[in-house]
């Protein structure tokens, strides 16, 4: 295993999918399998024990569930990333795992090269919805908007932006949500890396969260998106 490797920690129960998801990630250039768990208990402990990069998470898994193991790991602040694995795709599900700390959220029917584009986005800290995701929590957005817009002549977007973001903040809260790294948002935007960085800095305070994966929530639960 090279330095450089992305170090992951699998937490899958089933078998099969176990195996075929490993040799996923140990195919990957950059990527190096370091240990596997079955159970959410076992999850944690390795996570102690082995400190890896990321953690790729399933849900249902015995013992303790995968968002109860996502939490007791962020509680433990590994500054191991976690991104959940799972064919469970219900709103319940989704924001729990997203509250609990998750860094990210991708189906098992993802294809491989989308399975190692995730894992190197959260290592990076950029946050990743898997697009069947995004929607799911987007057409909850547009429940809420039609809602509260419907007797109204005001711009959604700008009456739900009470968090004091400019024009240009929230075009970079965009370019967040739709996964892109700093480097992308300036080539984007057409602005210089410490341009990108210093909006993206400035969106976290504003809407007083920790991470990019937490401001892409909030922009998709807040409507500003």
């Amino acid at each position: 295993m090279a330095d450089k490797d992305i170090k992951v920690l699998l937490v899958e129960d089933h078998t099969m999918i176990r195996m075929g998801t490993a040799l996923v990630i140990e195919k990957a250039d950059g990527i190096s399998l370091i240990a596997q768990a079955e159970d959410g208990q076992q999850g944690v402990d390795m996570a102690k024990e082995f400190l890896p990069d990321v953690i790729l998470m399933d849900i249902g898994l015995p013992v303790i569930d995968g968002i109860e193991a996502t939490r007791q790991i962020k509680e433990a602040e590994l500054n191991s990333k976690i991104l959940i694995f799972t064919s469970r795709d219900n709103d319940d599900d989704v924001f729990a795992a997203l509250a609990a700390g998750a860094d990210g959220y991708i189906m098992k029917g993802a294809t491989p090269e989308q399975l190692t584009a995730a894992i190197i986005a959260v290592n990076e800290g950029t946050a990743w919805l898997d697009p069947a995701i995004a929607r799911l929590v987007l057409s909850n957005v547009q429940k809420q908007k039609s809602i509260e817009a419907s007797n109204t002549d005001i711009n959604y977007k700008t009456a739900k932006n009470t968090f004091g973001l400019t024009d240009r903040e929230m075009e970079v809260l965009a370019l967040i949500v739709d996964g892109l790294s700093n480097p992308e948002i300036a080539e984007k935007l057409f602005i210089t890396r410490a341009t990108a960085k210093a909006h993206v800095h400035s969106i976290l305070q504003k809407l007083y969260v920790d991470d990019r994966t937490q401001a892409a929530v909030t922009a998709m639960r807040e409507g500003l998106v």
